[in-house]
C-alpha cells in the first residue's frame, strides 16, 4: 500500500552522544601466545576480569562486587540443554567450552522472510522502558530487549515486567564497553558472563536468549563464549539511528528506507531522553502491520 504521508510531533532535544554501532567481528590480536594460553585458560575457567572499562553512556560501577565472576559464581551457567545446528558457519576454537547454540551472527527471522524483529537496546531505565512496553503492548508485538548487565541490576522490577509482557531478554555486557572486542580475553569473558548472571537475577531466573556485543564490537572468542552459555550473538540489519534525535518522523522514513537490508531493527530505550523513539514506535508498529509484515523473534 502507498506510505503516504506521515506526520509526527514528539518532545526531545537534537543531538546528544552518538553511538556508531557495526556487527563485524572487531580485530582481535594477542602478540605474546604464553598471555593467550594464559588468559584463555582464565576465561574457560571463569575467572574475573582485569577490569572493567567505562561503557558509552553507562552508569558508573558499583562497588559491592556483584559484577565479579568467580568460578563457583559461574559454574551454574555453563551448561545449556541445546546444541548447535548443524548449519553453524563459524568454527568453533576446540580449546574453548563448545557452543551450545550457534555461534554465528544472527539476523533472520523466525516468522519468515516479510518479517520484522524488533530489539530495544541499553536498558532498562525505569522511565523509557516502561513507555515502549506500553507501544508494544498496544499494538501486540513483542520484541528483544538487549540490556546492560549493570542497569538490570539497578532496575530489576523494570526487567521483570519486560518478561511478564513476553518479550526475550539479550545480554548487552556488563558495562556496554564497545572496546571491548580490542581488550584480553578474560575481560570479554567477565562482560559477557557476568551481565547474564545479572540479567538472570533481575529477572527471577528468566535468561538472555541472545548476546549482543556493545558497538558490535564481537570476537570470535565472546561469539563462541555466548554460544557456549546458550546466547546466540546478535546483530542487525536496520539501525534507527535514534540515538541521533533527529525527530520521531525520520527514525521511521530511516527504517522504512532500510528495510529492504533485512529484519532486525535497532531501537533503544537507554541512553538518555528516548521520547522520539517512543513516537517513532507508536508510529511505525502500525505502518509495518498494514505493509503485510509480521513481527517474530531473531533465530536462535
Amino acid at each position: 500500500m502507498s506510505r503516504g504521508t506521515l506526520k509526527v510531533q514528539c518532545g526531545g532535544k537534537k543531538g546528544g552522544a552518538v553511538r556508531r554501532k557495526t556487527t563485524r567481528d572487531a580485530a582481535w590480536v594477542l602478540p605474546v601466545l604464553g598471555a593467550v594460553s594464559v588468559l584463555v585458560g582464565a576465561a574457560v575457567l571463569g575467572l574475573p576480569g582485569h577490569g572493567h572499562g567505562h561503557a558509552g553512556g553507562s552508569t558508573a560501577s558499583r562497588s559491592n562486587g556483584r559484577g565479579q565472576a568467580t568460578a563457583s559464581s559461574t559454574s551454574s551457567l555453563l551448561y545449556d540443554s541445546e546444541r548447535p545446528p548443524a548449519n553453524q558457519k563459524s568454527a568453533p576454537d576446540p580449546h574453548l567450552p563448545a557452543p551450545v547454540v550457534s555461534m554465528d551472527i544472527a539476523h533472520a527471522s523466525d516468522k519468515g522472510t516479510h518479517a520484522v524483529n524488533i530489539t530495544i537496546d541499553d536498558g532498562p531505565d525505569p522511565v523509557w522502558t516502561p513507555r515502549v512496553l506500553q507501544v508494544l503492548k498496544d499494538d501486540g508485538v513483542k520484541a528483544v530487549f538487549c540490556m546492560i548487565g549493570e542497569e538490570a541490576a539497578g532496575y530489576p522490577a523494570v526487567v521483570r515486567q519486560v518478561v511478564a509482557d513476553g518479550h526475550r531478554l539479550c545480554d548487552h555486557s556488563l558495562h556496554h564497553d564497545t572496546t571491548m572486542g580490542r581488550k584480553p580475553p578474560s575481560y570479554q569473558y567477565s562482560e559477557i558472563v557476568n551481565a547474564k548472571g545479572e540479567i538472570e537475577r533481575a529477572s527471577g531466573g528468566v535468561k538472555p536468549l541472545y548476546y549482543r556485543a556493545p558497538g558490535g564490537a564481537f570476537t570470535p572468542y565472546s561469539r563462541q563464549i555466548a554460544a557456549s552459555i546458550g546466547m546466540r550473538p546478535l546483530g542487525w540489519n536496520i539501525d534507527a539511528r535514534d540515538y541521533k534525535r533527529s525527530g520521531a518522523l525520520t527514525i521511521v522514513t530511516t527504517v522504512e528506507h532500510e528495510l529492504p537490508n533485512g529484519p532486525t531493527i535497532l531501537f533503544h530505550d537507554g541512553g538518555g531522553d528516548r521520547s522520539q523513539t517512543v513516537a517513532a514506535l507508536a508510529a511505525l508498529l502500525p505502518r509495518l502491520r498494514q505493509q503485510g509484515y509480521a513481527f517474530g523473534f531473531p533465530v536462535r
